[in-house]
């Protein structure tokens, strides 16, 4: 081989240099060192054809790992290294790998002998080894950490290292980077520290060296940056490094040849240095040579020159940049020394730029052009590295949507969005409602395993116009969430920072093509990197911006829908790059050190063939099209700074040929280019498809991106055709595409992310069988395991294109790339599994392509099985046994009490599980050789009474189906799953004769995948499906099924016993034991009601004890598991908790079902007395001969007694049981029970009652009957017939029985330690086939793949596991604290609620008095005729008001009392004069009276001529109000204009509910109604504002009702709008026009429109505003007056257009959590979070308007009480929630509650109380009685809050001395004279009695009725010392 003339020539000057010798050793050369052995160079020796670069030779700094044999080109390389006069090479060691434990003394031996082998092959070559003992990474600092010093273990590192290799190597380095080094240390935040640290290793090192090896020879030296040498020798630690511990110096030298310094100037300033020391240059790199036309060997002559004239003290240097390697399969590789940085001359062709000869493309194609197709598609059998990330992705317009939810503002695709959806095309405001589920989207995730979720943050969503603000803290919080629960499931976020959305605000100003967003993008990313960053290690600056600079700025075709290829899309991709690059350096100097992540980027191409393989014009346009689409971003970054050279003078050229600028790119800097190059930690690669390229046709001037890129794209017509026009199936393209991006842009130094591939799926395709993906995936998926493992590329991730369908821009949902199905038409946008996501989910679990799965060594679930069942006693039952505590404590319960939800979590190792069973989800029925079972004979029957003739011949296809029910499971989050094994499936006959291979196979695959997904199996044996062929010998009826379920629980046990630690002998055994063989109606259909159910039972119970005591005697001690059996039951409720025998019958049902199987087994071995008793005496009135249930034996006794270890109960529902005396025949086990049944209230298509009580009382009843024994619930759940997959009422019962289990086990001590909810997806249910659905997750079993969906339930469950329960939440935990001073203290009343007198005085009708006289329309046909009678007793309510220590009182006026008729023809002085007096009376006590003008009782007159539908109304209301502000104002400065306009409209004109009780017009009255109280309010105001406010100084505002409310379903944003529609409908039609802009909210204009329309109408039902009234109305107001009582949930309904009402209009239905406590109104439930809610929606939606709650409080029905505690808990709860909202900065006012005392209310009478004071309505007298709330009320006023107890006790705690004690309500009744009287009636009889005893004469009998009369009188109004002392709450 003929060495070129720069080889000779530096061999003459090498050996001129060797006889100087200098101060270096008289015998040794000058040193010229190659090497280090990296990965990218083996690879590209290793590899056909051409010629490396000197960037290769480099090496990548990723190190060649040490592996035997050694690679057989390794001697050839070497000798061709020494061949051209290269004297060293340099190894790196690997410190992790030669000492793996971290120790010294257990090196591996296997590595050091391999290391050994490559220091002996560079020896016999003659090339001296140079050896870096630590490159970058030093083992993990855990190591460092747990065994000790840094020092110490790398001075015993050192030690080692020098013992091993000190024969074969002379020159050492301990350090060679380090910054990477300290980077791996702990505590690498503190630098110097770390420096210190390394200093010290080193410098341990050097005396180890020359201490003990110096006899050896040698020197050892470190490595520095030459650039830092100024700045870092003054530093101690740095300077210790130099002086006296290194033999000569070594740098790492990187020099510019633009630079004005020459390289012998550069080397020459570095002698100034002290010491002086000998210099090696370890590295040299010459950075932009090419871009000076500087030549590298003019570098290398000056260089070699200086050296020799002894200007420079250097002993040697790295020559690798003047090295090239040459390597085909005709010859060995070869390295010589070449002029390989000269600039390359550009020579251009007619019609295309060539590319470089042995460029990097041209070297992977051909390295694969000659392969046949056998050999380019055969399929790898391997596995990727370990550590390889498995992930999904989305992008944040795709799959968010919540368009304008929580403050984001509008991207250019909503712009989009909009201007095509006038034309009726998708948008994506919706698209897959990702931000609403962030739990369910990382589910999904955890169901197919991904490791890596790469999705995209929306920057509108952070930042709502792009620009630097104050950032969306909705936004954040949604981000913050998903962040959180993808680290909890273990899955890497990967973030990406833009993925094409820019701000519409951004894009207004120009977009990408606005220099200014570079700067705004900085500040989001900044942003992003400070919240985030803490959590996210990875992040993508841009994805895919090709596609943004073609597709959005090129074509037109995406958003913003520029068309301007030749100059926006340059400019665009230009700004792009400054971003990135800003971005990258943004992070590595402010964030990288503390956070430790990565950024890169995600650039995306598709592979280029030549069209022509002779062609090379086709090969260059074909490497072209790369440069253009993949190089137009990734050469900038990673290799010079600047764009291709390729494109750059294709660009020149057909600007040159066209004479114009067709296209413009845009120049960087010198500083954007060293900027730019090298801003990367990774290159993320999205991959689809590849194209087939050929030079451009007939060139034109035309601005095309393929004209101006000089190419034709074109695909084979064989390639497989996909959903997508554009994307074609060529997998073995990515394999190219991988290798070519590795060895043109990251070589080998930088990882590879395959961040992107997939395909799409069409709308007319099969929704779930994506067979076709599945198949994509194998190949691509293969092509890349092939680039890893056979070309060496260092692929780090394969990402897979998408988690879930979504909006795909201009394609809208046509194309669907998810691997869950995502159904567009349901607004809760369900997520289905495709066979695809079960694929990818089997690769990930092998890591690739290998026959097992890879072990993943799952956290074991922590089931403490420790404490087992004890027999309790041995001794007889009581009857009713000692459980009847259970309803002594639990039956008196009020309801409030029984139902108060509880906050609280179970113990840590809680077992989280769901349930199934075999017969019910399996299917396979015949498969496999299974046998027929007893259910699969039953359902091919006639006549079996199974709904719709159903049978489980297919069920689920869980046999089939395997990977989707894992799939669901691990997406649960479940910690366990109860199954059960089908007998006849392993034993098709039913004896272990007969044992079925397939059977046994499909249980292991399915417990090994349970145990490796960390979810412990609890296996039933028995689940009611015996083997038929048992059957047929009698089954259950015949003693030697004992023998037969001992022979299948054995093998069980002895076959999947290791994996299963939970064993249930039998599920139900009093199902199948009565149904089956009592009623018939369940399989073997056997009816013998009196004996069979007895003697069956019998035979289990002995089948089960043998079972326990196999597995006792024979397997628990290896296998330590635990077995029971699952017993069902209802809990039993008394009819009549007062009478002994109903509690009798009660305690006698649980035992004749779940005593019967636990009594034996848990208590004494014997049935329970009550049973032994009851079937003994009716077997005996029976006239038989024995009782008809069968007798234990003492040695059965004892072997059956003990035989569980734990509780399992299924239960459902609970019943009420009545004590009834049945028939004596025939015999019947129903009978022997001698109980009736009655089943409690339930709603219609439900399977059970929900009562969810009975649970904890159940449970209790166990604990008291069988001691405090482990419990698991196994099954518990409802069946719904036909439920949508928004199954709220599932959820409801799943919330409440897990609460009331959670009572049991926190409150009452039971021992409970696992919940399975029944069941985990829809199944066979028994006789209900198909048509009651109990599963977590819907079925649709019209699918042949039965697909699965997840129901709310599911994502409801997998919340309460992961909070292990129901934990307060921080919101609700209660606050204490004050408000703020001056916070007004009120109550409230309604002048017709309370005054009475209704034709007192002068007062005219109102319309209350009208519709209360009105049949039908009041409860109990009561009405305010009389009320409280407050008309009279004006001192009796101001003494009230006193007990509260209020300082205000709302109380409103009633018009008609004041104007008779409503006008002002006749004002009645008498009624002015009650309320002058009743307003001095209360300023007289001070307190400050707070008028309504208006509560709901017009006068009957004006209602006569209209009422609120007659627009005269506003000037009649007007002139009553200027009567009140002349008449009170001097002593009123609080007026209120309405109350609650909403009832007024909605009830009075809509429903009829209220008065005037008009209904017929509910689409137009309430608006009319609504518009004129808005007008009258605000002339009312003006009136007020105008005349009178300035000289009577008060305030005038109006009062406007809400609920709050919440979406049923807050994942789905057809609920979310419906709870925002239902609070603008209710409050913000009245408080829009008044607080906001004079007009109704746009969604009540646009909906009442919308509906009027298409209703035929030719305008709204909604009236309009002129603008004249809107800027009259805009205003109006001078405080906010809010009555708040409750929250719903509400949810979207759609009413058909002819439906004309309010309702219909709103278009949102209601419903009530039915874990919300109740009140005494059927509208109100106790929802205090709901209150501080809508007060922060009010101060958002009106700029925080100041607000004075005028009412809240709640009801009461049923008999009086004093002791209102649930009042208490109602004002206690709420009014906390209100300290909260002013700590929310809301402009809290004032607080009012309602009611002072009980009044008239409404439509319901006097059946609810709303009183703080009880109206005794019994005493004519009516006396105000203040109950327990009057005192707790009076507390907080006092209190002005709640002082915190923590503090001590606070004064004003303290009662009064005055404050009287409260009494109850409900006279007591006493014995008198046989009679039971009340107190008051027992008093006057016996004062009556005493006269005539006494006097004996009628006069004195007469006088003594005066004396009772005056006595009953002074009673009536007791002294509130006289009242009886009740217990507080």
């Amino acid at each position: 081989m003929e060495l070129p003339w720069t080889a000779l020539f530096l061999s003459t000057v090498l050996l001129g240099l060797s006889c100087q010798g200098s101060d270096w050793e008289s015998d040794r050369n000058f040193i010229s060192a190659a090497g280090p052995l990296t990965n990218d160079l083996v690879l590209n020796l290793n590899y056909p054809p051409g010629k490396q670069g000197s960037d290769v030779v480099s090496g990548n700094t990723d190190i060649y790992i040490c592996q035997q044999p050694l690679p057989s080109f390794l001697s050839q390389y070497f000798s061709s290294l020494r061949a051209s006069q290269v004297t060293h090479y340099k190894v790196l060691l690997s410190w992790a790998q030669l000492l793996p434990t971290g120790s010294s003394k257990n090196p591996d031996q296997e590595a050091v002998q391999c290391y050994r082998q490559l220091l002996q092959s560079l020896k016999d070559a003659q090339l001296e080894p140079m050896v870096v003992l630590c490159h970058q990474t030093p083992p993990t600092s855990s190591a460092i950490q747990r065994e000790g010093a840094f020092a110490d273990l790398f001075a015993d590192y050192a030690t080692l290292a020098f013992q091993s290799f000190g024969d074969l190597v002379e020159i050492w380095f301990t350090f060679s980077d380090l910054e990477k080094v300290i980077m791996d240390l702990p505590h690498k935040d503190l630098k110097a520290s770390a420096l210190q640290t390394l200093s010290n290793a080193h410098r341990r090192a050097f005396d180890i060296y020359h201490r003990k090896f110096s006899s050896q020879g040698g020197k050892l030296s470190v490595v520095l940056k030459a650039e830092d040498i100024p700045e870092l020798l003054p530093d101690p630690a740095l300077a210790a490094l130099v002086q006296g511990s290194v033999d000569f110096l070594s740098l790492d030298l990187s020099y510019e040849c633009q630079s004005v310094a020459t390289l012998p100037q550069k080397l020459s300033e570095l002698q100034n240095l002290e010491p002086k020391v000998k210099v090696f240059i370890y590295t040299l790199k010459l950075e932009d040579c090419p871009a000076t036309g500087t030549s590298p060997s003019s570098l290398l002559i000056s260089l070699l020159e200086a050296i020799n004239k002894d200007q420079i003290q250097t002993v040697g240097f790295d020559v690798n940049a003047f090295l090239s390697c040459t390597s085909n399969s005709e010859e060995s590789p070869s390295c010589s020394l070449t002029d390989s940085l000269a600039l390359q001359t550009e020579q251009q062709q007619e019609t295309a730029v060539p590319s470089s000869p042995g460029s990097a493309y041209q070297r992977v194609w051909a390295a694969f052009a000659n392969q046949s197709r056998e050999e380019r598609d055969a399929f790898l059998q391997d596995v990727f590295p370990e550590g390889f990330l498995w992930g999904v992705s989305t992008g944040a317009f795709n799959v968010e949507g919540g368009w304008a939810e929580g403050g984001r503002g509008p991207s250019i695709w909503d712009h989009y969005g909009n201007l095509n959806a006038a034309e009726g095309q998708a948008t994506a405001k919706v698209a897959s409602d990702s931000y609403h589920k962030p739990a369910s989207d990382v589910a999904l995730l955890r169901g197919i395993r991904a490791q890596v979720y790469k999705f995209s943050i929306s920057w509108s969503r952070l930042f709502p116009t792009g620009q630097k603000s104050t950032p969306n803290r909705q936004g954040v919080a949604y981000y913050n969430k998903l962040i959180d629960r993808l680290l909890d499931s273990h899955i890497e976020p990967m973030a990406t920072l833009f993925h094409w959305d820019l701000p519409q605000a951004l894009q207004e100003q120009g977009g990408w093509q606005n220099e200014s967003v570079v700067e705004a993008f900085l500040d989001y990313a900044a942003f992003c990197f400070s919240t985030f960053g803490d959590r996210v290690k990875l992040w993508v600056t841009f994805h895919e911006p090709w596609v943004m600079s073609y597709a959005g700025y090129g074509t037109g075709q995406h958003a913003p829908a520029i068309s301007d290829p030749g100059m926006a899309s340059f400019k665009v991709a230009h700004l792009i790059l400054k971003a990135h690059a800003r971005t990258w350096h943004l992070y590595d100097l402010h964030h990288r050190l503390q956070q430790q992540g990565r950024v890169g980027i995600v650039l995306n191409s598709d592979w280029a063939e030549p069209l022509d393989r002779k062609s090379p014009q086709d090969l260059a346009a074909a490497e072209r099209f790369l440069h253009f689409m993949l190089g137009w971003f990734a050469h900038p970054i990673f290799v010079d700074g600047d764009y291709p050279t390729t494109l750059r003078a294709q660009i020149q050229h057909i600007n040159q040929q066209c004479g114009r600028p067709l296209a413009q790119l845009p120049e960087f800097t010198e500083a954007e280019k060293r900027l730019l190059k090298g801003s990367a930690d990774f290159l993320g690669l999205s991959h689809y498809t590849s194209r087939l390229i050929s030079k451009a046709g007939r060139q034109t001037c035309t601005s095309s991106y393929d004209n101006i890129g000089g190419f034709s794209q074109h695909v084979d017509p064989e390639w497989p055709q996909t959903a997508s026009p554009w994307i074609r199936v060529v997998p073995w393209g990515i394999r190219r595409l991988l290798r070519f991006a590795s060895m043109e842009y990251t070589k080998g130094k930088l990882p590879i992310f395959l961040a992107g591939n997939g395909m799409p799926v069409g709308e007319e395709a099969d929704l779930f069988d994506d067979s076709v993906r599945v198949n994509y995936f194998n190949l691509y998926i293969n092509e890349v395991l092939k680039a890893v493992k056979e070309d060496l590329v260092d692929v780090r991730s394969y990402i897979v294109r998408s988690l879930i369908d979504g909006y795909e821009g201009p394609l809208g949902y046509s194309q669907r790339f998810g691997l869950y199905h995502v159904n567009f038409n349901d607004s809760s946008r369900p997520r289905t599994p495709r066979k695809s996501a079960y694929f990818f989910t089997s690769i990930i679990e092998k890591n690739g392509f290998s026959a097992k799965k890879v072990k993943r060594n799952p956290l074991p679930v922590r089931a403490d099985f420790t404490s087992r069942a004890r027999v309790t006693d041995s001794l007889p039952s009581e009857v009713p046994s000692k459980a009847k505590i259970v309803w002594e404590k639990f039956s008196k319960q009020p309801r409030f009490e029984r139902d108060l939800f509880y906050h609280g979590t179970f113990r840590d190792d809680f077992l989280w599980g769901v349930s199934s069973s075999a017969y019910q989800i399996e299917g396979g029925w015949n498969a496999d050789g299974k046998g027929p079972s007893i259910w699969d004979n039953f359902t091919h029957t006639p006549g079996n009474g199974v709904k719709d003739n159903a049978t489980g011949d297919v069920a689920c296809d869980s046999y089939h189906q395997l990977d989707a029910d894992l799939n669901i499971l691990r997406t649960l989050k479940v910690k366990s799953y109860r199954f059960s094994i089908s007998w006849s499936r392993i034993f098709p006959t039913g004896r272990n004769s007969t044992i079925n291979k397939q059977g046994v196979d499909y249980y292991n695959r399915l417990i090994d995948s349970l145990v490796d997904n960390n979810i412990f199996p609890m296996v039933t044996l028995f689940h009611w499906d015996l083997p038929q062929a048992l059957q047929d010998i009698g089954g259950w009826e015949n003693p030697s099924l004992i023998e037969l379920f001992d022979s299948y629980a054995d093998f069980c046990f002895k076959t999947f016993g290791d994996r299963v630690k939970f064993w249930m002998t039998f599920n139900e055994p009093w199902c199948h034991v009565v149904l089956g063989y009592s009623s018939g109606i369940f399989p073997p259909s056997v009816q013998e009601p009196g004996w069979l159910p007895y003697k069956v039972s019998h035979i289990v119970i002995k089948a089960h004890a043998r079972v326990y005591h196999t597995y006792d005697e024979k397997y628990r001690s290896e296998q330590k598991g635990v077995i029971s059996l699952s017993l069902n039951t209802h809990w039993a409720e008394p009819k009549d908790p007062g009478l002994q025998r109903d509690v009798e019958a009660a305690d006698r049902m649980l035992q004749f079902t779940m005593g019967w199987f636990a009594h034996p087994i848990f208590k004494n071995g014997d049935y329970p007395d009550v049973m032994k008793w009851t079937v003994g005496n009716r077997s005996e009135l029976q006239h038989l001969a024995s009782s008809r249930l069968p007798t234990f034996t003492e040695e059965e006794k004892n072997y059956v007694r003990g035989t569980a270890d734990v509780f399992c109960i299924n239960t459902y529902t609970s019943v009420f049981v009545q004590h009834s005396t049945p028939r004596l025949n025939p015999p019947s086990y129903d009978d022997d029970m001698e109980l009736k049944l009655i089943e409690m209230n339930s709603s219609t298509g439900v399977m059970h009652p929900d009562v969810p009580w009975g649970t904890r009382r159940l449970l209790n009843w166990i604990k008291e009957e069988y001691g405090n024994i482990p419990i698991y619930i196994t099954e518990n759940g409802q069946g719904l017939e036909n439920p949508t997959l928004d199954d709220t009422e599932r959820i409801f019962y799943h919330k409440t029985y897990i609460n009331e289990a959670l009572k049991a086990y926190k409150l009452d001590g039971v021992d409970l330690r696992g919940y399975s909810a029944w069941t985990l997806m829809d199944d066979f249910e028994w006789l209900l086939g198909y048509t009651m659905r109990f599963g977590l997750y819907h079925v649709d079993f019209n699918h042949v793949s039965r697909p699965r969906t997840a129901r709310a339930s599911a994502r409801y469950y997998a919340e309460v596991i992961a909070n292990n329960g129901m934990p307060l939440a921080r919101e609700d935990e209660f606050l204490y604290g004050e408000f703020p001073k001056g916070f007004i203290w009120s109550a409230a009343s309604a002048s017709y609620q309370v005054e009475g007198a209704w034709r007192a005085d002068g007062k005219g009708l109102s319309i209350w008095d009208t519709f209360s006289h009105t049949p039908l329309r009041i409860g109990n046909d009561d009405n305010g005729d009389v009320a409280c009678d407050s008309y009279h007793k004006i001192a009796e309510d101001v003494v009230a008001l006193q007990n509260l220590g209020v300082s205000h009182y709302r109380f409103s006026i009633a018009w008609s009392r004041i104007l008779p008729d409503g006008t002002t023809k006749f004002i009645n002085e008498a009624g002015l004069s009650y309320y002058v007096r009743f307003i001095d009376a209360l300023l007289a006590a001070g307190i400050t009276p707070q008028v309504t003008i208006y509560h709901w009782d017009l006068p009957q007159a004006l209602q006569d001529v209209g009422g609120w539908e007659n627009e005269t109304i506003v000037q009649r209301f007007k002139e009553y109000a200027d009567v009140l502000f002349q008449r009170l104002g001097d002593r009123v400065k609080f007026w209120i204009t309405l109350n609650e306009p909403f009832v007024i409209a909605a009830q009075g004109y809509g429903t009829g509910v209220s008065a005037p009780g008009i209904s017929f017009r509910p689409g137009t009255a309430p608006y009319i109604a609504g518009h004129n109280l808005i007008k009258a309010h605000a002339e009312a105001w003006h009136l007020y504002n105008d005349v009178y406010r300035a000289r009577q100084g008060g305030t005038i505002s109006i009062t406007i009702s809400s609920d709050w409310a919440e979406p049923r379903d807050p994942t789905n944003q057809g609920d979310v709008e419906a709870a925002r529609r239902y609070v603008q409908f209710m409050g913000g039609w009245f408080a829009h026009p008044i607080f906001k802009n004079g007009d109704y909210p746009e969604v009540m204009k646009t909906r009442i429109r919308d509906r009027s329309l298409a209703a035929g109408l030719n305008k709204s039902r909604l009236p309009e505003f002129t603008e004249s009234e809107k800027s009259r109305i805009k205003g109006t107001f001078d405080f906010f007056g809010f009555n708040h009582y409750t929250t719903v949930l509400a949810y979207n309904l759609d009413y058909p257009a002819a439906f004309s009402s309010f309702d219909a209009d709103r278009g949102v239905a209601s419903i009530a959590d039915s874990s919300w406590p109740v009140s005494g109104s059927f509208w109100l439930k106790v929802t205090p979070f709901g209150f501080r809610r809508i007060l922060n929606w009010l101060k958002e939606e009106y700029n925080n308007p100041p607000i004075y709650v005028t009412e809240n409080g709640v009801s009461r029905r049923g008999e009086p009480e004093l002791n209102d505690t649930d009042r208490i808990y109602y004002l206690r709860s709420y009014i906390n929630e209100a300290l909260k909202a002013v700590q929310d900065k809301v402009d809290l006012r004032g607080y009012t509650v309602w009611s002072i005392m009980d009044n008239f209310e409404w439509a319901t009478g006097f059946a609810e109380r709303f009183g703080v004071h009880f109206v005794n309505r019994s005493d004519p007298s009516l006396p105000r009685i203040p109950k327990a709330s009057a005192k707790f009320y009076a507390t907080v006023v006092r209190c002005n809050g709640f002082p915190d107890p923590a503090q001590g006790p606070h004064p004003c705690l303290q009662q009064p001395e005055d404050a009287a004690p409260t009494a109850s309500p409900v006279q007591s009744e006493v014995p008198f004279l046989g009679l039971m009287l009340g107190i008051a009636e027992a008093q006057t009889a016996l004062y009556v009695l005493f006269a005539l005893l006494l006097l004996g004469a009628c006069s004195l009998a007469f006088l003594t009725y005066k004396y009772c009369r005056r006595s009953k009188q002074g009673n009536a109004q007791p002294s509130q010392h006289q009242l009886s002392p009740i217990s507080s709450f």
